[in-house]
């Protein structure tokens, strides 16, 4: 299996899972491990990040409601900036002081969402 399908793999494997309250933090170590199939995110300590890029701010509500639709079912919830052909979108899980399996479950399917 080449590095790209094993890449889209864990991804998808990801985000066919579903949040479960209480999730701990996770280690250093898994955090990187699921940031190396999380294109495009970021380790900002007690969160992750990315910066989603669109044509125009249409585009940009649009992702922003699905995205919203997805948080409310697995009521887990970002912090959102959202700009004209932009969204910045963050997960960190508050009560577990960092970030957890549920935000990477989310971000997963935010990447899915995008592709």
């Amino acid at each position: 299996m080449s590095e790209r399908a094993r890449l889209s793999s864990a991804l998808l494997a990801l985000a066919s899972m579903t949040c479960r309250p209480g999730a701990p933090r996770l280690g250093a170590d898994e955090l990187a491990a699921h940031l190396g199939t999380l294109s495009g995110w970021n380790d900002e300590g007690d969160r992750i990040e990315r910066t989603f890029a669109f044509a125009d701010y249409h585009q940009t509500l649009a992702f922003v409601n699905a995205l919203a639709w997805i948080a409310h079912r697995e009521d887990h919830h970002p912090d959102l900036g959202v700009h004209f052909n932009r969204c910045v979108v963050a997960f960190g899980t508050h009560d577990a002081g960092g970030v957890t399996l549920n935000d990477v479950i989310c971000a997963a399917k935010a990447e899915r969402l995008f592709a």
